[in-house]
């Protein structure tokens, strides 16, 4: 048996040392890279050769790559690295890292050739002057083949290791039996399926009602199937810290059982979470634990790899210990962990580590999607970039001498835009070219600034200048899938600010290939109707399987009752707040226990709940307020307990529309005042155009589906096992309408509710 690694994955492994150092930053984007590598092969002769693929055998470690360039007639291999900045800033461990894959490549190439020397060059390509630094050293055959070999020596303990290690999870995978005493209703049918697709190598929509069990219903199957599709990793995705410690929870239910697989799990979390020097930027100079961060990670790594369940906790613990950043571990963890269990953007972002790694090492991955429902707005969040003027005109008063002129030449180009414009929002089908220009030329001033002092950037200078590359590399894809917009406010003033967006609307063109990447994905959720408004937007490949689950619950558990004599249209509001009122207290008293009230805003809310503390004050009410923190979050949660008596107010779509699990007489009822439609403003109007343009069905797919999935998903919340009961009343006329009926669960039985006598 063989061990597969990447040439860069064995350098990275055996020749970083030293400081974690991330000043020679930015590196360009995985597009100027591209582009970089293809200018540098335009320059070459005839007989260049580009991507050369190579590999070699040291005992059982068979390590493979492609080399960047080798000229035959210069019997010259090149390893060509893009950057921009100040080269001779680079840290000396990223040069020697850099030459340590140049050396592998050499010898691999002298082995394929059978040649007795080469030369080896180093081509560093400066993305903004495009001129190439060349570093030429000639090594024989011998020399290379001397360090190929060590390398891999060094290597070798490890992925002997490893080996031993896939080799124990797969066989114990293949035993493992279902950790509790069955099935859940709808739970098997959704993990045979989940089988059956990463057996088939295709994607699955599942469709699967809240309480199944769908966390354990898709882990489960895939790990079943690491052996039998020689699958190398499982990534484990969500959209919501909840949904993280559900997937958690289940891998900690499989550990916790006797015939338990080795299973490594790693949670990922944000950096500014996993932080513990926030005031310190990432390099030795300032951070204790960068400063010869490479140098301890073998230890720590070792350690690490030792742990079954490696939540923030445990890595924290075990990263403290060996003194080495928490998140840059987590980030080394990822490369040897079997679950990994993270954020979407670790998979969808444009630079998303995950799908990153996957491809480099060629892993065959299998994902689990959480409550994929999500993933069109997060996937619009991910590949959209905005500008506010009142953030440059903050950094162009503090920022330094060096940088004043460009940022200037960004805000003469953006009052330009604004002169052009009547009224406070216009969006367009074009990019700012000269805007684009302005900005792409201040980046590359701010990175020049950065490279010449190490100290870095103020704070807010730092996040403009994030947002600066965002915008930029947003621009470079932007196409009829996106809108360039222009929010003026502050009207009254002489010169009006304003925030620029690029927004993407059909996030398909960038999860579409992720998807299909993996040997199997699986989205699953409580809503995913209808089924092509989620294949269209997510760009789901031809051959997904699509499923609906049946549900576990029957009708007589859950009464469903619309009440269509009010109507909760802005125009209509203040009618609608004593009848509301009412409706609300007349359940509560036939029927006391704990409630769910959401509506569609903060305001409306508040005006529900005053008239409410008026007219009936007995009845405890809490309420969700704007901007909580998860400790606030968790004290709303507390406040329904078992038996417990009250009515809590939350915003339909927020923090506790979906992901929270309340089972039993914790929650027995929920009233919907809203039928979950976005707000009606210039952008989603826009939006609607778009939609219309592309799908023709421009109403539905901006405000129809979208709010009505977040109603079921409010409505979720209430039965969660087979022994709970209870009510949801859906507080608004058009809740009658057949095309909104259409889209509500197909196990509801929906009746109509009265309002009380007095407000008939």
């Amino acid at each position: 048996m063989s061990y597969n690694i990447a040439v860069r994955a064995l350098c990275e492994f055996t020749a970083k040392v030293g400081d974690l150092d991330l000043r020679f930053t930015p590196s360009p984007t995985a597009l100027e890279g591209i582009v970089g590598h293809r200018t540098v092969a335009s320059r070459r002769s005839e007989g260049y050769q580009s991507e050369v693929a190579l590999e070699g055998l040291y005992q059982s470690l068979k390590v493979k790559g492609r080399a960047d360039g080798y000229d035959p007639a210069q019997n010259c291999l090149e390893e060509v690295k893009t950057y921009r900045g100040d080269l001779s800033k680079q840290p000396a461990n990223h040069r020697q890292l850099h030459w340590a894959q140049a050396k592998i490549y050499g010898w691999l190439m002298c082995h394929k050739l059978q040649l007795e020397q080469i030369n080896l060059a180093l081509v560093y390509f400066d993305i903004v002057s495009e001129k190439e630094t060349c570093l030429l050293e000639r090594f024989s055959a011998a020399q290379l083949q001397q360090f190929f070999e060590a390398q891999c020596a060094r290597f070798l303990h490890w992925a002997e290791w490893e080996m031993s290690h896939r080799q124990a999870r797969n066989q114990a995978a293949q035993q493992l039996a279902f950790p509790h005493s069955g099935f859940r209703p709808g739970q098997r049918h959704l993990a045979e399926s989940v089988f059956k697709a990463v057996s088939t190598g295709r994607c699955l929509m599942a469709q699967a009602p809240t309480g199944i069990g769908k966390t354990l219903g898709t882990l489960f199957p895939i790990l079943k199937a690491l052996a039998p599709q020689q699958l190398d990793k499982v990534f484990f995705l969500t959209a919501k810290t909840p949904g993280r410690k559900l997937a958690l929870d289940a891998a900690d239910v499989i550990l916790g059982r006797v015939d338990a697989p080795p299973l490594r799990v790693l949670e990922m979390i944000a950096r500014d979470k996993a932080c513990e020097h926030p005031d310190k930027a990432c390099h030795g100079d300032s951070c204790p634990l960068a400063k010869g961060f490479y140098d301890r990670l073998p230890a720590a790594r070792q350690a690490a790899s030792h742990v079954n369940l490696l939540n923030q906790n445990a890595l924290r613990q075990i990263a403290l210990e060996h003194e080495v950043c928490p998140y840059y571990l987590s980030q080394e963890m990822a490369r040897w962990a079997d679950v990994v269990v993270a954020d979407y953007n670790y998979y969808f972002d444009f630079s998303a580590l995950l799908f990153g790694l996957a491809q480099a090492n060629q892993w065959k991955v299998a994902v689990l999607v959480d409550e994929a429902h999500n993933l069109v707005e997060r996937g619009r969040q991910m590949y959209s970039a905005s500008l506010d003027q009142a953030s440059l005109n903050a950094v162009r008063k503090t920022a330094p001498e060096a940088l004043k002129k460009p940022l200037q030449r960004i805000n003469r180009e953006w009052n330009a835009l604004h002169n052009q414009q009547q009224g406070a929002y216009l969006a367009y089908d074009k990019s700012p070219e000269k805007l684009l220009q302005a900005l792409s030329s201040c980046s590359a001033s701010i990175g020049d600034y950065l490279n010449d002092h190490p100290q870095g950037l103020d704070s807010a200078l730092q996040s403009f200048y994030f947002d600066i590359l965002q915008f930029c590399r947003v621009a470079e894809l932007f196409d009829e899938h996106f809108l360039f917009d222009i929010s003026k406010r502050d009207l009254d003033r002489k010169r009006p600010l304003s925030q620029l967006c690029l927004r993407n609307v059909v996030p398909a063109a960038f999860i579409g290939p992720r998807l299909t990447a993996a040997r199997s994905t699986v989205l699953f959720s409580a809503t995913l109707s209808p089924r092509h408004y989620y294949a269209d937007l997510l760009g789901t490949p031809a051959n997904t399987v699509c499923i609906d689950v049946e549900s576990p619950f029957h009708a007589d558990q859950l009464q469903v009752q619309i009440v269509n004599q009010i109507s909760t249209r802005f125009n209509h509001r203040q009618a609608s707040l004593a009848p509301i009122v009412e409706l609300m207290a007349r359940q509560y008293s036939q029927r006391p226990g704990n409630y769910l009230a959401f509506f569609s805003s903060f305001d409306y809310l508040q005006q529900v709940l005053q008239l409410l503390t008026e007219r009936h004050p007995r009845i405890k009410l809490w309420s969700q307020s704007r901007g909580m923190g998860e400790a606030q979050r968790q004290q709303f949660l507390d406040q329904f307990i078992e038996s417990g008596e009250g009515i809590g107010f939350a915003v339909l779509g927020g923090a506790f529309g979906e992901g929270i699990d309340l089972p039993g007489t914790r929650l027995i009822g929920a009233f919907i005042a809203t039928l979950g439609l976005a707000q009606l403003n210039p952008v989603n109007e826009q939006m609607k155009q778009r939609m219309a343009a592309i799908f023709g069905a421009g109403y539905d797919y901006t405000y129809l589906y979208p709010g009505v999935q977040k109603v079921v998903q409010a409505a979720g919340r209430v039965i969660r096992t087979q022994q709970d009961r209870g009510v949801v009343m859906l507080i608004d006329d058009r809740f009658g309408e057949s095309r909104v009926r259409q889209l509500l669960p197909r196990w509801w039985s929906v009746g109509h509710a009265p309002l009380p006598s007095a407000e008939v």
